[in-house]
């Protein structure tokens, strides 16, 4: 009974090391996915090439904007937004993943955001 055991534990073994051993990029996307998934999609459309019910499409938005937007909800200097309303808040507990977040939306590409 052991040794039958022996290659399902071997196989399980073998899948958890792939796992931990992904592109660290991919991974910093997919927590991005997650996190936007779960706090952003409120206002901005889960999918975030469209726009939401009160947020614009934010596809293609860089480390500088997601930063500034998400912590200070402010825009990065020289940059001009297409909407100028002031509906977001600081989402400051959010900080550490900022990276993540503008990891997952820089990896659709789509239009800068608004």
């Amino acid at each position: 009974m052991r040794l039958r055991l022996l290659p399902l534990l071997a196989l399980a073994l073998a899948c958890s090391q792939s796992e931990s051993s992904d592109d660290p990029q991919a991974t910093l996307v997919k927590r991005g996915k997650q996190v936007f998934e779960t706090n952003c999609t409120a206002c901005h459309a889960f999918d975030p090439t469209q726009p939401g019910p009160v947020g614009p499409p934010i596809a293609g938005s860089s480390l500088e904007l997601v930063r500034a937007k998400v912590v200070h909800n402010e825009y990065p200097p020289g940059y001009t937004p297409k909407r100028t309303t002031k509906a977001m808040i600081p989402l400051t507990h959010l900080e550490p993943d900022v990276p993540a977040i503008a990891a997952y939306l820089e990896s659709l590409g789509g239009s800068k955001a608004q």
